[in-house]
């Protein structure tokens, strides 16, 4: 039995049809994007276009979809070969650059649903206004330090979909496992959602 007719034990052909017809771009694939990454892909999601600067290094193996045998290797590069390793037939898309000002709109012109996963206040600031304004559905992240043990708020507001507490810092907290893996897949769920409503939209079945 492959991956697809495995998943279809959960979900419908419409379903599928809708999950993996979805273009999601993921910026960044560290502690969020390359959890968050890999929680899509489970879905049944297989179009990702992932873009970071950054490699592989030691002190991201606590929290992050990599293993000690690819450090000092491209987080894009990285992410994908272990994204393969769930379903090799995945559309995978990669650059290994920088999300500036100036480009921050280009990245993701063609993608359905834009996951934000960066550090960097500015960097998601210009991301939101890069999209949200163009009708995209935008997951973001706010606030996942630490191992508070209070669920992690998700909210909406219109396209923006905003997950964590917004006042947790890494600068105060340390960025743990579980509650940034938490906040990944509190970001998966929320593009989950946004297909399988299509799907539903479309007369693909329940939500």
């Amino acid at each position: 039995m492959d991956f697809q007719t495995a998943l279809g034990r959960y979900l419908t052909p419409e379903q599928l049809a809708a999950i993996g017809g979805l273009s999601v771009g993921i910026a960044g694939a560290g502690g969020l994007g390359s959890n968050c990454a890999a929680h899509l892909v489970r879905s049944g999601f297989r179009n990702l276009h992932l873009v970071d600067f950054d490699c592989v290094e030691p002190s991201n193996l606590n929290r992050q979809f990599f293993f000690a045998d690819q450090v000092g290797r491209p987080k894009v590069a990285a992410l994908a070969e272990n994204l393969r390793r769930i379903t090799p037939d995945l559309a995978l898309t990669l650059a290994q650059a920088r999300i500036t000002e100036g480009n921050a709109a280009d990245w993701f012109a063609d993608c359905d649903v834009v996951v934000e996963c960066v550090d960097a206040p500015e960097v998601k600031a210009w991301l939101i206004e890069a999209y949200v304004p163009a009708g995209k559905l935008v997951v973001a992240a706010s606030g996942i330090a630490g191992c508070d043990l209070r669920p992690l708020p998700v909210r909406q507001i219109g396209k923006l979909v905003l997950v964590g507490d917004e006042q947790s810092d890494i600068d105060q907290s340390p960025p743990l496992a579980p509650r940034v893996a938490a906040a990944a897949a509190l970001q998966a769920n929320a593009v989950l959602h946004f297909a399988l409503r299509q799907a539903a939209q479309k007369g693909g079945g329940r939500l």
